[in-house]
């Protein structure tokens, strides 16, 4: 399938309700009905879609697509509603995880890293000091991302900004900043680095 015909019908796809998803939710885990189990996987094929677009210099995106679906796959079958953990946030790390076991066999040695990455360690950390109700925490943990971006050096900070947060090709950052694809790599892994590390000391202070 192109990505053309792939973005046509997950444009079709109607969100769910949330009285709809528990029901599919009680029907799928209680009564094993597969086609509560293929209504969900089609549900959240938009979230896919978000999380394979987030690696922007990756031409192959099909290919991501194909491997964040058999997260997705995995994440409603082992997913538990009785958790009161949001289904999106706890499909996300198997998602991401298969795409990046992906990226890292295919182009290994390439910095195939994300602020994505980054923020499902965060959420694993926080996983293990509170009760995740809902999207609030999720939400405040973004915030906090953005705002420890801002003290990484000003090109460091235009990197992760404009490849994680405003769709930029590392190429076009680097014809912007007039300076080698290389360079913009290598501007964008320290970046990462340094977050990771401000993260880490943020969570260890954040109960």
């Amino acid at each position: 399938m192109e990505i053309s015909e792939y973005l046509s019908e997950i444009g079709k796809i109607v969100l769910l309700e949330p009285e709809e998803e528990e029901r599919l939710w009680t029907a799928y885990k209680d009564k094993h009905d597969g086609q509560a189990r293929s209504r969900l996987i089609e549900s959240y094929q938009p979230l896919v879609f978000k999380c394979a677009r987030s690696f922007s210099k990756v031409e192959c995106i099909m290919d991501l697509i194909q491997e964040g679906t058999v997260g997705l796959i995995e994440a409603v079958e082992r997913y538990d509603p009785d958790k009161n953990v949001a289904f999106s946030l706890y499909a996300v790390h198997r998602i991401r995880g298969r795409i990046l076991n992906y990226l890292n066999k295919e182009y290994k040695g390439n910095n195939c890293c994300s602020l994505y990455e980054i923020f499902d360690d965060i959420v694993s950390i926080a996983d293990d000091k509170i009760s995740v109700q809902d999207q609030a925490e999720k939400n405040f943990l973004t915030g906090q991302v953005q705002q420890i971006m801002l003290r990484l050096p000003p090109k460091e900070q235009a990197i992760l900004d404009g490849v994680y947060l405003k769709d930029k090709t590392p190429q076009e950052l680097a014809d912007t900043m007039d300076v080698s694809l290389s360079h913009v790599y290598r501007l964008q892994k320290t970046a990462v680095r340094r977050l990771r590390g401000m993260m880490s000391k943020f969570m260890q202070h954040w109960n």
